[in-house]
């Protein structure tokens, strides 16, 4: 493929300084940096303008500082200054690095990403009985800058923009050579341009069916065993050869069926769980958000974001029964709380309520009815055999206005109820034997409150 060149005037214009301002600031409009260059953004592009053209820029100047999640990394922010002139020379060096870059490399490419990286590696697990994973020992810190710089110069023929990388490039390792910061724009998309070699020599490879690549960690998969062993011996030598690094692990040939731990995830043929790692990593997480809320140090509101954030790196995976657990372990009023059902609630609070307690009124409101508790034993009599009336499946019985007169407050003994009654609402009892509708039905006396007890 040949060289690209005269995109130097496009790096510094003035429309890609702007755009590049606003993509470095992105999220940080509060910070003090960004505010005091935004104050000022029309001179301040202009002074970076000739700056860059007359070859004094610094580059750099870096907020160092340590990372422990997932693990313990050195992150090396550029000034924001560098951040807005490193995104002006990768909206116009990206997509010719995009163009040489390979379909099954998913790191740090526009519609790729982490999830299609897993999509894809479940396809060919399902797909082949064979797996070869392997990755890069420390891939940032080991990364040879004049190999990286002579690769670049195959791609660029601009010496402004080959300069420039060169400049940023060399920035970072202290004088060893080696190294790319953790943290700038430019070092993600220069360390996956490195390996793009690496993804034609693994495609080109016999026996090897399927690929697939996230930075530093891919996978080879095969029919056959013996093909991955061969493959692996010849990746290695191309890795130490050819590119200057080393394996963290030698190659061994693993069964698709047994599962492979990449990306957070254990892979399945067809399907993938959270990998032991994301487990333990899940638990911590949602017991430091526990601690934190019920010690009143975040809000509620801010609980459940992080719970959200927390719980999305799950959600592709089959983790439904551990979220429940994790969820039901670690229980805290923000955490694992349900809605509340409202008009439930109202009903229980209303059968709690003592029987001939009067209920509150409103003003300018009619006096309401008293309504009875649930009571199954004031329904009348129903002969065996006899059809029972559909209820819902979750609500108690009650009694209804046929049953007991709405208007009645009196309470009989329980099993009172007219035989009749209950005859007539068995299957097949004639229309005459049948109750009246409510409206038109007779009002039966009020039984006696004590029956037993002689008339005075």
């Amino acid at each position: 493929m040949r060289r690209v060149g005269h995109l130097w005037e496009t790096v510094i214009a003035r429309g890609n300084l702007v755009a590049a301002f606003h993509q470095a600031a992105r999220g940080k409009r509060r910070k003090p940096a960004v505010r005091a260059f935004a104050s000022d953004l029309d001179a301040r592009l202009a002074a970076m303008r000739h700056e860059l053209e007359a070859g004094t820029f610094e580059t750099g100047r870096f907020t160092v500082f340590q990372v422990y999640d997932p693990k313990e990394r050195t992150i090396h922010a550029p000034a924001f200054a560098e951040q807005v002139f490193h995104h002006a020379l990768m909206n116009v060096c990206e997509p010719v690095l995009e163009r040489r870059a390979v379909h099954h490399s998913y790191a740090c490419r526009r519609g790729k990403g982490r999830l299609a990286a897993v999509a894809a590696a479940r396809k060919a697990a399902a797909a082949h009985a064979w797996h070869l994973k392997l990755d890069i020992r420390k891939y940032f810190d080991s990364v040879p800058h004049g190999r990286l710089l002579d690769r670049l110069g195959r791609v660029f023929k601009d010496p402004a923009v080959t300069e420039w990388f060169g400049r940023v490039i060399r920035s970072h390792g202290g004088g060893a050579g080696r190294g790319l910061p953790i943290g700038s724009l430019t070092s993600q998309h220069l360390a996956n341009f490195y390996l793009g070699a690496l993804d034609q020599h693994c495609q080109r490879l016999p026996g090897v069916r399927a690929y697939v690549r996230y930075m530093d960690d891919f996978v080879c998969w095969a029919d056959d065993k013996a093909a991955l062993i061969a493959a692996g011996r010849s990746i290695a030598a191309f890795v130490e050869g050819t590119l200057g690094l080393d394996l963290k692990h030698p190659p061994r040939p693993q069964r698709s069926a047994r599962g492979m731990d990449y990306l957070g995830e254990r892979i399945f043929p067809g399907f993938s769980e959270p990998s032991r790692r994301s487990r333990v990593r899940y638990r911590r997480r949602l017991g430091l958000l526990a601690a934190l809320h019920d010690a009143r140090r975040i809000s509620e509101r801010e609980t459940q974001e992080r719970l959200t954030a927390a719980t999305a790196f799950l959600l592709p995976t089959r983790s439904r029964r551990f979220r429940a657990r994790v969820m039901e372990r670690i229980r805290s009023a923000a955490i694992g709380h349900e809605p509340g059902e409202p008009g439930r609630q109202l009903e229980q609070q209303r059968d709690q309520r003592a029987l001939r307690e009067p209920q509150q009124q409103h003003a300018r409101q009619h006096e309401q009815q008293q309504r009875l508790p649930s009571c199954p034993q004031l329904r009348p009599a129903v002969p065996e055999g006899a059809a029972k009336s559909p209820r819902g499946l979750n609500r108690p019985p009650s009694c209804s206005a046929g049953e007991i007169p709405a208007h009645e407050p009196t309470v009989g003994a329980p099993g009172a109820g007219s035989p009749a009654e209950a005859v007539s609402k068995a299957p097949g009892a004639p229309i005459s034997a049948r109750p009246l509708p409510p409206s038109t039905r007779p009002v039966p006396p009020a039984p006696e409150r004590f029956p037993h007890a002689p008339r005075s």
